[in-house]
């Protein structure tokens, strides 16, 4: 009745075992603990082949050879004898409430065919084929045709006619000895008789092979039809649970998923479990579709789906890293809710949560939690339920039970301890896994590397690397690029560089983060020469140049005074036409921080060719004029946004008002301020700080308080900032009452005292002369972090001296000049101290330590020393003071000249001619220093004589 068919090379055809329909109560992980670098969904529905028996044949009665469908008895393995002998692999599919059987060919006589093909049998003299993608064709004899192939659809014709239709190829076979074949993607022999015509379809992806079976083939299809029906439709009846599982897995776009996804469930003839449902979150959460996501997770409360292990960490994971935390946090606290344990992925995915927002300490105590109760499940099930949370705390001080950990586990703990600084526990960590007997890989040295070189610890960096070749663990291009961005890092080009070489010697081909990384490493070094080989070989491997990159280059040939390199450099990128607006505003910025405000211009303008500024480049160009004292500029740019669609941010107004401000320019500042208040973009006080103290500084203290009081009639609560402003401004023109009223408003608002506030209040009371006051001041400063500076101490030393309180005056000199603190103004008034007490001796030892450190360069301070001088009759001292005064370029006041009568009167020379003296310095200052210094000449002479004498 059938041909005889050929031997078959049956490398090529996948044989398939049945699949029995997945339960929903299994538990998928089989209380193994699955490393993660493997994705979850490729393991948990993993099935063993399920072993055979041979069921004795039972025919049923009007049994039709040609029929598909029959009902044979259940079989829970799956394969049964037909009444003809022949082992045929039956598989269910529920169909409302009944269910149908489909009959599968698996054995023709001697010839063995694709377990989930369809086949036709014909009449005695006509031909039997089979489709299948991935299998050769055999031609043989006149009577002998067979072919294999999944995606085909076959007519069989008379004796010697066979006619093929192919969705890819059109083949067409004539006569006896004659074949022609026209397909632009097979390649075809075509041979003798008797001979083999072999076909390759190069169209055919093989990046699905692994999977085998009919898989690439059904994945092929739904990348090249669109239509589903007409993509399922040669294995519609036949796609098992796990089957399904991959297809989903392998989409690439979130709305294809869907469409798959809904288009098994409109057929209603396959079971979705759990993992489908995973998988689906996944990929909408990786894509960022949340109302899609919400919907699937109402549909499988809806359908009775419950979600297991992996489904919770699913949810966890897709929510924090795309950065909605509260949702993520949702998941864990429903998971506990209802006692579920996380398995280790799940537990990995809340550590990473909590690694990446920066708070180690609860990643560290999630996972000692869990590590005691799994240790406690392992030793003693039943302890864990009887544990209570209350008792966890208790059992943290007990031995932790011991847990085998994967190395996934293990890197993430490393890498959340090194993050955290905490360089200890890492390395404790990673002894504890070589102990464990895991073998540390690529990933859990590079971390290592990674922790050490961030902590300086460059010395370990070269144990580990001596610990990967003897673990013969060989670095890879990452262990590399971590090397090279940590000496960069370090300062230490050369070995930067080096690292960079031997990676290619290692035969390991640097990636486009070794180049960008040592780029910059050589960029912000004006390392010129190296930097343009790097770019050259970038060029002829075709790497792209990224935004990051081509920045850091102008910013380069910038800071190198190579303009034009620089301008060619940014032309190259903007002719391409794919720089974005954040690459044209670091460009301008490069320009303008520099002062090159002309370029900076140019490339707005370049900007401008190319599309409509954003508010990006509008803010960065404001900025540039402000640094380059363009103002007037910078207010047309602002006034001209509205023109190319841009509507100023809260940066823009910022900007700009901060520029003017500290420009001196309070009235502008305040026009865009408030218009910026119209806006309602100000939400705090600093906008409103910035002019309020531009005005404080021009004296122009009534405007001051003016923007005050519309700052906090606008609800806009004033900041320590704002007060230390206002108090401070009338602390210097000694109004007390004012500054007092600002002290006691930012009392009552609750405000802490700071720096600022403490300096200011000891300024405003030692100009009014307040020592209690200002000693409070001053005793709250130093309870602060920062402390006093050197001016409130001076202050303070200025008011014991003026009550010639020595000791207090003392300890804070003291302390000032232990610190190194002590000036200037320091020295003259513990001088002026000595003086007003009478303590010469102590009074001329700071004069003679303040001409050694070179602190005579302030009118008071040559005044108090040439005082002292003169008030104790040093007429030769006080005359050399007087003529290093004049030759150091200081200008002597009354003060000095007075000082210089009482030597003069001293020695002998009438009042009359002192006041003489007084006069002609008054009416011409330069010939009046004259005349002082003659008289004290012919002085010092008749001195000398005297001694000689």
């Amino acid at each position: 009745m059938f041909l005889k068919f050929q031997h078959l090379d049956t490398n090529c055809i996948p044989i398939l075992h049945s699949v029995n329909k997945t339960s929903k109560s299994t538990n998928i992980n089989g209380g193994v603990l699955l490393p993660l670098p493997r994705h979850r969904t490729e393991t948990e529905f993993e099935q063993k082949p399920i072993k055979k028996h041979k069921i004795p044949p039972r025919k049923p009665s009007n049994f039709d050879k040609r029929s598909v469908f029959y009902k044979p008895e259940s079989n829970p393995d799956g394969e049964v004898e037909n009444p003809d002998g022949e082992k045929v692999v039956i598989e269910k599919y529920k169909a409302g409430k009944g269910g149908r059987v489909w009959l599968r060919k698996e054995m023709v006589n001697k010839g063995k065919l694709h377990t989930k093909c369809s086949t036709k049998f014909v009449k005695e003299n006509e031909v039997v084929k089979k489709a299948h993608t991935k299998c050769s064709t055999k031609f043989v004899s006149e009577n002998e045709v067979k072919k294999s192939h999944t995606k085909c659809s076959t007519k069989f014709v008379s004796e010697n006619e066979v006619k093929k239709a192919h969705t890819k190829c059109s083949t067409k076979f004539v006569r006896e000895n004659e074949v022609k074949k026209a397909d632009t993607n097979c390649s075809m022999k075509v041979l003798s008789e008797n001979e083999v015509v072999k076909k390759v379809h190069t169209n055919c992806s093989t990046k699905w092979a692994r999977y085998g079976g009919c898989i690439p083939a059904i994945l092929e299809a739904l990348e090249t039809i669109s239509d589903l029906d007409e993509a399922f439709k040669p294995w519609e009846l036949t796609l098992s649970n796990k089957e399904r599982t991959i297809i989903l897995k392998e989409q690439r776009s979130w709305q294809r998923a869907m469409e798959i996804f809904k288009w098994f469930k409109r057929k209603g003839c396959y079971e979705l479990n759990v993992i489908h449902y995973n998988i689906m979150i996944r990929i909408l959460g990786k894509s960022r579709r949340w109302s899609e996501l919400e919907t699937l997770n109402d549909e499988m409360e809806k359908n009775g789906i419950h979600p297991i292990n992996s489904t919770y960490g699913t949810l966890i994971d897709v929510y924090s890293k795309g950065g909605i935390r509260e949702k993520a946090t949702y998941w864990l606290e429903t998971m506990n809710e209802k006692k579920m344990e996380p398995d280790e992925v799940t537990m990995g995915i809340v550590v990473q949560m909590y690694k990446t927002a920066g708070e180690f300490e609860k990643a560290e105590e999630f996972f000692k939690k869990w590590s005691i109760r799994k240790g406690l499940t392992e030793s003693n099930p039943m302890a864990v339920i009887r544990t209570t949370p209350t008792k966890i705390a208790a059992i943290n001080s007990d031995p932790q039970p011991h847990v085998c950990l994967s190395s996934y586990t293990y890197n993430t703990l490393i890498d959340t301890y090194g993050k955290a600084g905490r360089v200890k526990d890492a390395s404790e960590t990673f002894e504890q896994m070589l102990k464990e007997g895991i073998v540390p890989n690529t990933v859990t040295l590079n971390t290592m590397i990674h922790m050490f070189g961030n902590h300086g610890q460059l010395d370990k960096v070269a144990s580990l690397m001596e610990k990967m070749e003897n673990l013969g663990c060989p670095p890879d291009t990452r262990t590399y690029n971590i090397l090279i961005s940590l000496h960069a890092k370090h300062d230490n080009i050369e070995m930067a560089t080096g690292y960079f070489k031997k990676m290619r010697s290692s035969s390991l081909e640097p990636d486009a983060v070794s180049f960008r990384t040592l780029l910059y490493a050589l960029s912000i070094r004006h390392m010129v020469s190296e930097a343009e080989e790097l770019v050259s070989e970038m060029d002829k491997r075709d790497l792209e140049i990224d935004e990051f990159t081509q920045s850091s280059l102008t910013r380069m040939y910038i800071e190198a005074g190579m303009l034009e390199k620089s301008w060619a450099w940014f032309r190259r990128f903007h002719v391409q036409g794919k720089m974005s607006a954040e690459c044209y505003s670091a460009s301008i910025d490069a320009y303008g921080e520099r002062g090159h405000i002309v370029e900076a211009k140019k490339v707005f303008e370049c900007c401008q060719e190319r599309r409509n500024p954003s508010v990006l480049e509008f803010n960065v160009m404001i900025k540039a004029y402000g640094i380059n004292k363009k103002y007037d500029e910078a207010c047309r740019l602002m006034d001209s946004m509205a023109e190319y669609g841009a509507v100023p941010d809260k940066c823009s107004y910022n900007s700009l008002i901060q520029t003017l401000a500290s420009a001196d320019f309070p009235e502008k500042a305040s026009f865009y301020l408030r218009k910026m208040q119209d806006s309602g973009l100000v939400s705090d006080c600093i906008p409103y700080c910035a002019v309020i103290s531009s005005f404080v500084k021009l004296g122009q203290l009534e405007m001051a308080e003016q923007l005050f009081k519309e700052m906090v009639r606008f609800r806009l609560e004033p900041d320590v900032v704002v007060y230390g402003v206002l108090i401070n401004a009338y602390a210097d023109v000694g109004n007390v009452e004012e500054a007092l009223r600002y002290v006691n408003a930012m009392k009552e608002t609750g405000l802490p005292m700071n720096a600022v506030i403490c300096n200011s209040l000891i300024k405003l009371y030692t100009k009014v002369g307040c020592l209690k006051d200002a000693e409070q001041a001053y005793y709250t400063l130093q309870r602060l972090d920062v402390g006093p500076d050197v001016y409130t101490s001076n202050c303070m030393i200025d008011l014991y001296t003026e009550r010639s309180m020595v000791k207090p005056a003392e300890e804070i000199f003291e302390k000032l000049r232990r610190n190194g603190n002590a000036n200037e103004f320091s020295y003259a008034m513990m001088l002026c101290l000595y003086k007003k007490i009478g303590s010469f001796e102590e009074a001329f030892e700071i004069a003679q330590k303040m001409r050694e450190l070179g602190l005579l360069t302030d009118l008071l301070s040559y005044n108090h020393v040439l005082g002292l001088h003169a008030s104790d009759g040093r007429f030769k001292e006080a005359v050399t003071i007087f003529k290093q005064m004049i030759e150091s370029g200081v200008e002597p006041n009354d003060s000095t000249f007075r000082s210089l009568g009482v030597v003069l009167m001293k020695r002998g020379v009438s009042k009359k001619a002192v006041s003489n003296l007084e006069v002609m310095w008054k009416n011409d200052h330069r010939s009046g220093v004259e005349a002082w210094l003659a008289t004290l000449d012919s002085i010092s002479g008749l001195v000398f004589q005297d001694l000689n004498d």
